[in-house]
């Protein structure tokens, strides 16, 4: 799979294409910075450092986001693809219980992926209306999939804790706080949620 930062990535330079093609290039190349500097840990890149990166001026940034909320939007667009990517594979268990520990591990390749973009959008929540939407979305998104593998058999109490369980907060609390490894992490939360659901 891909690294978030490759994926809208397109080669420098225009063609005979012309203005309009040259647009799309710059555009792309813009997200693909944001991208590259947010996965490399800086959580607040600022609009010089995104054209730096994308080697455009910074005239070019604004005139195709009006501000940085907007380039977050399209930061956002590839983290939900990435995601999908993931809730898209097949179950290989074939009941529920299984289920729910396949998804401790698929969901820890999603947030080790997307655990920069998650940082640098909590750092602008306050600030950013999309921002504070965007994660809530993303944790409806995570609890649909979770309703959708237990469907009634669990109590309502148990969807609960299995949805904190499972959530990017748990994940993120273990690896950063906690400083287990990515293997770890997953032994934990697939343990937890098998004496959960025996």
């Amino acid at each position: 799979m891909a690294d978030l930062a490759d994926v809208k990535t397109v080669e420098p330079g225009g063609s005979s294409d012309g203005r309009r093609k040259r647009g799309e290039d710059n555009r792309a190349r813009i997200v693909a910075a944001m991208l590259q500097i947010v996965q490399s840990g800086e959580i607040a890149p600022s609009a010089e450092q995104v054209a730096a990166r994308a080697d455009v001026g910074l005239r070019t940034v604004f005139r195709h986001f009006s501000d940085m909320d907007s380039l977050y939007r399209e930061m956002s667009e590839a983290i939900e693809a990435e995601v999908q990517a993931v809730a898209d594979q097949p179950f290989k268990a074939s009941d529920w219980r299984g289920r729910v520990v396949e998804l401790v591990g698929r969901r820890g390749v999603a947030f080790e992926k997307i655990g920069p973009f998650r940082k640098a959008s909590d750092a602008f929540r306050h600030r950013s209306r999309f921002l504070g939407d965007d994660a809530n979305r993303l944790s409806q998104r995570l609890r649909e999939i979770l309703e959708r593998v237990v469907g009634d058999a669990v109590d309502p109490q148990t969807l609960e804790v299995l949805d904190l369980l499972l959530s990017f907060e748990a994940w993120s609390r273990l690896r950063e706080e906690q400083g287990l490894s990515v293997d770890q992490t997953q032994d934990v939360l697939e343990a937890a949620a098998r004496r959960l659901i025996p």
